[in-house]
């Protein structure tokens, strides 16, 4: 793909769960934004501003349509990444509207810790969802009586899904919950099982869909009703005197703010506009390639006897150890060969380690940049290691 041209054709980088490679077109618009208009927005009422505020307000926009929830319900806020976005949600959330908090097993750290520390502050119970092979919930197990349920959409080391997300969305309403998703391995190339479904809080890492370092949470309005601002700063009111203050969140058009606290990252948001556009107006055929190549590597390293694969089925994500090899040295001996793959627990310690036993794995995350000729590569270093 002429979008990611500045790769080496003897470079083969299989990390694109940790972060993706930016596309060209990212990347000029962040360039344009730091050479034509780099201004700050929302306080100043200058040409260049004025640029930064719309291209922004626009990102706003385009991440809504992208996840099909109305802006009349929904509001787009930016802040650092998932996990900084999952504890920003926490840290605001009244327990006292609450009788438990819940998360998965499979769950990354940012949820699985961020989840143990709400408990173990507020003293509400913490529970613990098995979740199936194919990454749904058997609903049914399950009491989501005034809970607050914190779990991935896909998971960070085989991709598997929430299937039964809608369900699972109703469920948890019904029973007076709320329902926050970890979406950072969703959105780049799952993003279909999020659409139109109407949880309370998305959070997920713009760097993992194809756009700069950035995060944003995609909130229900009324999820306001069981917050209480904590984190206070400059461009989060309105007004203010010596002893209170009036929160511009209490504005619709600026609702955004409730977890926007001092300077954004304006570039980045602008740029994350673009990836949206670029990812939503790719042809077919770079989908095609996305879907071929990881359907060859999955059925390579399941063709092994040595391999033992934990996917159960094809992912851009997979992961995997080979028998009597320790994948920290293979790590190496691939990155001899300009062959870039993450070793290790993948910040999933709790489920790879302590419930399914497993030594540390190796996890190659498949993306748009993937060329045939890296996954020829791949399965020529990988068949002289096996």
């Amino acid at each position: 793909m002429n979008d990611f041209d500045y790769l080496s054709e003897d470079e083969v980088y299989l990390d694109a769960a940790c972060q993706s490679l930016r596309p060209r077109p990212v990347i000029e618009a962040l360039n344009k934004y730091y050479t034509e208009h780099n201004s700050c927005g929302e306080r100043v009422k200058y040409k260049w501003g004025i640029k930064t505020d719309e291209l922004v307000e626009e990102t706003r926009e385009k991440v809504l349509k992208f996840l099909k929830l109305s802006p009349r319900k929904y509001t787009t806020s930016f802040t650092l990444n998932t996990t900084y976005g999952l504890n920003l949600i926490l840290s605001q959330i009244d327990p006292k509207h609450f009788k438990k908090i819940m998360t998965s097993e499979i769950e990354h750290n940012s949820p699985f810790l961020a989840t143990l520390a709400f408990s173990e502050k507020t003293g509400l119970p913490r529970e613990l969802i098995k979740r199936n092979d194919d990454g749904s919930i058997t609903i049914s197990d399950y009491d989501f009586d005034r809970a607050i349920v914190v779990v991935n959409s896909a998971s960070n080391f085989d991709g598997r899904k929430l299937l039964n997300i809608k369900e699972l969305e109703k469920a948890v309403h019904k029973a007076g919950g709320i329902l926050i998703i970890d979406a950072a391995q969703a959105m780049a190339h799952s993003a279909d099982i999020l659409k139109g479904v109407e949880v309370d809080a998305i959070c997920f890492s713009a760097h993992k869909m194809y756009a700069p370092s950035l995060g944003g949470i995609v909130w229900r309005d009324d999820l306001d009703k069981v917050l209480k601002p904590l984190w206070l700063g400059g461009g989060m009111v309105d007004d203010v005197e010596a002893d209170s203050y009036k929160l511009s969140a209490e504005n619709k058009e600026h609702r955004y703010t409730r977890f926007e606290s001092g300077l954004q990252a304006w570039g980045e948001i602008i740029a994350l506009g673009a990836a949206i556009d670029w990812h939503e107006h790719l042809p077919k055929k770079d989908w095609q390639n996305l879907e071929n190549n990881t359907r060859e590597v999955f059925e390579f390293l399941n063709s092994s006897s040595k391999v033992h694969l934990i996917n159960q089925e094809p992912n851009p994500t997979m992961a995997f150890y080979i028998e009597g090899l320790d994948s920290h040295l293979l790590g190496e001996a691939l990155s001899r060969e300009k062959i870039m793959a993450r070793t290790g627990y993948f910040c999933a310690h709790y489920y790879l380690d302590h419930v399914l036993h497993l030594p540390p794995l190796v996890r190659f995350s498949l993306g748009l940049h993937n060329r045939p000729e890296d996954i020829e590569k791949i399965k020529k270093v990988m068949k002289n290691v096996i």
